[in-house]
């Protein structure tokens, strides 16, 4: 039987995920279904997708009445209710980890309200990673600036992390040092730096979206003949720094202690524009040691009609780096393009937690009625 598209995908180095869970995807036996058929080795979460997932049906009622029983709190019960998803799926994945150790990875985001308090986000962490101690558990971290401290200080206390909400280069450069910084304190305490993961979610089709409107309020031929360029560009740059991070004596010491590096994984790769391939954020990212997480029907689209066509991660790197010049010479701030989305970032997973737990206290009062 000849392979499939994503298997295809696979063999050059890059790790599907599925950028999603539920109760009635476990429990029908889609998710393994998944891992025979699209390859995939990985599900990551956050809380707009956990909102989706419960509001849709009366897949968590049964487990939500028991929890009403002692529990009044919406976020713990909130927390109650997805753990129960993400212990079963690090579960179901536990094959593929123990296959591989970089994969196999379910992520479980920290409380989104958080996400600009160093010390409250690092306890949130920590107390996730002891809530469900698996060795294939990821906590999800966004990159803000006082998510960087609790980032390295969860590496230095041998905790596996995805950084999430990356947008920049910049940031995306701060965030590797934190790594690199943790894991040297980890080896100073005398911690094994091998026993942990991470990667890095650098989010691809946002960045398009927010250049895109700012090129067509310009209007110019210039301007317009640069739309749908920026995300790519920018994934490849941050690749480019990617493979310049984890070599050289500094990380070569590290890695004789055993650590491994900081994946790149790709993140928001659904096509927003209908003018756009609905692949291109798969297929122009095609890389050694990558992840590619993906929304089913990004799975589904690539497994239709992608095209595995090389490495193309690391072609035309080059014009990515003048890509950033050309852009701003027709008047688009980069800086101020990814500061506007991680600034958004945070805030729409803020505010999916709130109509999440909103959502809590509806089923809480619905069911009480019932």
């Amino acid at each position: 039987m000849a392979d499939s598209n994503l298997h295809l995908l696979s063999k050059r180095g890059v790790s599907v995920w599925i950028d999603y869970l539920s109760r009635q995807m476990l429990e029908s036996g889609k998710l393994a279904k998944m891992m025979k058929e699209d390859a995939v080795v990985g599900v990551t979460t956050n809380p707009t997708i956990f909102q989706k997932a419960i509001a849709d049906g009366d897949a968590y009622d049964e487990q939500l009445k028991e929890l009403l029983e002692t529990e009044s709190d919406p976020k713990e019960i909130f927390l109650q209710l997805s753990s129960r998803d993400v212990d079963a799926a690090t579960d179901l994945l536990a094959k593929v980890h123990e296959g591989n150790a970089q994969d196999g990875y379910v992520s479980w985001e920290v409380d989104p309200t958080l996400a600009y308090d160093r010390e409250a986000t690092f306890d949130e962490a920590m107390r996730l990673h002891a809530w469900l101690d698996k060795p294939n558990l990821y906590v999800k971290i966004p990159a803000t600036k006082p998510g960087l401290g609790a980032i390295e200080d969860c590496i230095a206390n041998e905790k596996s992390i995805n950084v999430t909400l990356i947008f920049s280069l910049q940031r995306y450069r701060e965030v590797v040092e934190a790594y690199i910084r943790g894991l040297e304190r980890l080896v100073a305490s005398g911690g094994d730096p091998g026993k942990l993961h991470s990667v890095a979610s650098f989010f691809v089709s946002r960045v398009d979206t927010e250049a895109d409107k700012r090129l067509d309020a310009i209007g110019t031929r210039e301007a317009l003949a640069l739309r749908g360029k920026l995300a790519i560009a920018n994934a490849k740059l941050a690749y480019e720094h990617y493979r310049e991070s984890f070599s050289g004596p500094r990380w070569e010491f590290l890695a004789g202690k055993g650590a491994t590096p900081q994946r790149c994984l790709w993140a928001s790769t659904s096509t927003k524009n209908p003018e756009y391939r609905d692949v291109m954020y798969v297929e122009e990212l095609v890389g050694p040691d990558t992840v590619n997480t993906m929304p089913e029907e990004t799975i589904r689209a690539f497994q239709d009609h992608g095209e595995v066509r090389g490495e193309t991660v690391l072609e035309g790197v080059r014009e990515a780096h003048a890509l950033l010049e050309q852009l701003r010479a027709v008047g688009v701030d980069y800086d101020d393009v990814t500061e506007t989305l991680e600034l958004e970032g945070v805030q729409k997973f803020a505010d999916s937690f709130a109509e999440l737990l909103d959502g809590v206290n509806a089923k809480r009062g619905e069911l009480a009625h019932a």
